[in-house]
């Protein structure tokens, strides 16, 4: 008998140990931003479905919990991008202006933040699970905007310019892809970002 109230002695406490390890904290953030990062709306995620553009572009609150204080002027159109696939979240604001695609002098910012739970240190950038906006292949180490980040040259569908990521902190991975003209401007913008 006395082995059978020491198994379950045992056994409760090993449920109970369980239990408080993944009991939440009173104060804890809410699972879909743990990690203090910014996430998207479910409508902002149905706005960017859509493809609806705003004009005027928005200015630097475009994305909730991100401070863009850094924007160079000539925006003309604005575009919320927003998903969430495979235990990722992408949150990002596109500035553009009229000129094509393919035109070296388009004016173009792109800012994203990249909530993933693999990001802990810089040469995670290189593993980043996005379809749009990698680091492999050409990447390289440089401190911009007081950020240590990999940098790049935009190419494909990106476009002409230059692209940069650094890991704000544990889980949250902030993207910049400033368009030909505005690589110059580089340093600016990513020391403008703010995140809280």
């Amino acid at each position: 008998m006395k082995a059978i109230n020491k198994t379950l002695t045992l056994a409760a406490v090993s449920l109970l140990s369980a239990a408080t390890l993944y009991a939440p904290s009173a104060h804890a953030a809410p699972a879909a931003t743990g990690t203090g990062c910014p996430t998207p709306s479910k409508a902002e995620i149905k706005r960017s479905y859509d493809s609806k553009s705003d004009k005027p572009a928005k200015g630097a609150d475009a994305l909730r919990g991100v401070h863009v204080g850094y924007i160079p002027k000539g925006f003309t159109h604005g575009q919320l991008v927003a998903q969430k696939h495979d235990g990722v979240t992408e949150y990002g604001y596109q500035w553009t202006d009229d000129r094509g695609d393919t035109d070296l002098k388009r004016r173009f910012l792109w800012v994203r933040v990249v909530c993933w739970p693999g990001a802990r240190d810089l040469a995670d950038l290189k593993k980043l699970p996005v379809t749009l906006g990698t680091f492999t292949g050409g990447a390289k180490t440089k401190k911009i905007g007081g950020h240590q980040v990999l940098t790049k040259l935009g190419d494909g569908a990106l476009g002409a310019g230059r692209f940069a990521g650094w890991v704000e902190r544990e889980g949250v991975v902030v993207t910049v892809m400033a368009g030909q003209p505005l690589v110059g401007d580089l340093g600016r913008i990513v020391g403008g970002i703010k995140l809280p």
